[in-house]
Parts: C-alpha cells; structure tokens; sequence
C-alpha cells in the first residue's frame, strides 16, 4: 500500500469570495469610463434674428431658384503682381489697403453689363423679366452674428479706388453692427468670397430675390500649361451658381468668361473688349 499523507497538525485559513478585495486596475478603469461619460454633454442656443433670416431666404432660393453652378480657374499672376508694385503708394495716398476684392468687383460690373441676364430677375407675380441698366453689388460679410451684404452701389461708373473706399466703408460698418437695412437691400447681384477663409472649391447659394452669385476662393500654386510649357502659378477657382429660370449656360459661362479676362489682364477694361 502507497503510505498514507501526515495529517496537518494547524487549522486550514480560509476566507469566502465575497471577503477578497478588488486590485486597484478596475476601480481605475471604472473612473475612466466614468469620466469619459461625464465629458460628452450638449447645450441649446436660441437661433439669433439674425440666423434664422439668413436660413429662411437661403431656403427659398432652393425652393424658388433652378439653380446650376459653372466654374472657371483665374491666373492671378498680373494682378498679384499690379497689388504689390502699387499697394504701398494706393495706401499713402487713400489710407486704405489695395485689395482683390475691387478687382472682382469691377469685373463683374463690366460682365454683367455685357450679359445683361445675370444682372435681371424674374418678378414672379407678373410672370415679367426685369432688366436693370445699372449695377448694385452685394458683398458677403461675415460677422459674429452672421453672414451680411451690404450693397455697393453705381459700380458700373466706379474706379477701383471708388469701390475699395465703398468697401472699406461698409466693412466698418459691419464689424461696428452699424449696418442699416437700406445698406443691404436692393442689390442686383452678390460676391462672396470664401477664400479668405482657405477654401479651395465651394458652390454658393444666390441670395434672392438675386439671379446669380459669384463665389472667389483661395490663391493657391498650381502647376498649368502656358505655352506649351509647365509653370508654378497663382490660381483661383472661382463659381457662378446661376437661376437657370432666367440664364442660360451660354450666358453664365460668357459671364465668367468676362471676370477671367478683367481679373487675369485689367487692360481689357480701357479696350472694351
């Protein structure tokens, strides 16, 4: 027979489940959790006027507009180059920078003449087109309340000179909470430009009862074809979203065409061209 094991001499020590204590590492990682929780939250802010006027006309321009968007790129070589050879002396002697947006401005008020559709709306109580023999520029604003246009008015008989003061002016205004409601009604036709921001490619919404919106973006080197030859140039996209109501794709894609010449060379402005 196999021998038999000594019996212990001492009591076996033991103690139930339920007395072990828990290690430290769960009661850590239930704190995690616990805080993790705690971080996810959400508040409520009551829309401002302000808002809640921007989102009801932006949405009666998708129910109202057919709306299609055309694009075209810009070389902004000669231009970059007109603001850094002049900025210093427009600033001695106007006190104000030399900016791009005159440039567009002006190129839209010289497209607009020669296309006369994207400067008209329909009056849809009359079923009646509505031409306008003169221009009256929007210009998207953003403040910390909101996105605002004031209108820059006449600018088919206006230099650059005039329509940078007009902006500068109104630009105070907006960012004083100055603006009154004559200095953003009537306008024929709207501007907004997305690239001071750093947007790249964007279609924008017409600010009704407008037919059409112009949409600039960012500067960026692109590498393009000229002559034949690859060249690092300043490039912008730039978007005109259009009612197809009133406009045809001829008409708008002339239109940009228009902007591109002014904008790339401001010598067509003097030949007319």
């Amino acid at each position: 027979m196999p021998p038999v094991p000594p019996v212990p001499t001492q009591p076996i020590q033991s103690k139930p489940v339920s007395a072990i204590k828990p290690t430290a590492a769960p009661a850590a990682a239930a704190d995690t959790d616990a805080g993790a929780k705690a971080a996810r939250s959400e508040h409520r802010v009551k829309m401002n006027r302000m808002r809640q006027r921007i989102a009801q006309r932006l949405k009666e321009a998708q129910n109202t507009c057919a709306m299609l968007t055309t694009f075209n790129e810009v070389d902004m070589s000669n231009i970059t180059e007109m603001r850094k050879q002049y900025k210093d002396a427009f600033l001695k002697k106007h006190g104000i920078k030399l900016g791009f947006m005159s440039v567009f401005v002006k190129a839209a008020a010289y497209a607009l003449t020669d296309q006369p559709a994207v400067n008209a709306v329909i009056d849809d109580t009359t079923k009646e087109i509505v031409y306008r023999d003169y221009v009256d520029i929007s210009v998207a604003v953003a403040t910390p309340k909101g996105l605002v246009v004031p209108v820059i008015r006449g600018v088919e008989g206006m230099n650059f000179t005039d329509i940078e003061k007009a902006i500068n002016e109104l630009g105070e205004k907006a960012r004083k909470n100055e603006l009154a409601v004559e200095d953003m009604d009537g306008g024929t036709f709207t501007i907004s430009n997305g690239g001071v921001f750093g947007s790249m490619f964007g279609t924008p919404i017409i600010n009704p009862p407008q037919s059409a919106i112009l949409g600039m973006h960012g500067i960026f080197d692109r590498p393009v074809a000229i002559a034949g030859k690859v060249e690092i140039r300043p490039m912008m996209y730039v978007a005109l979203t259009y009612d197809h109501r009133l406009i045809d794709g001829r008409e708008a894609v002339t239109f940009l065409r228009k902007i591109k010449s002014v904008v790339e060379d401001p010598r067509v402005l003097l030949l007319d061209m």
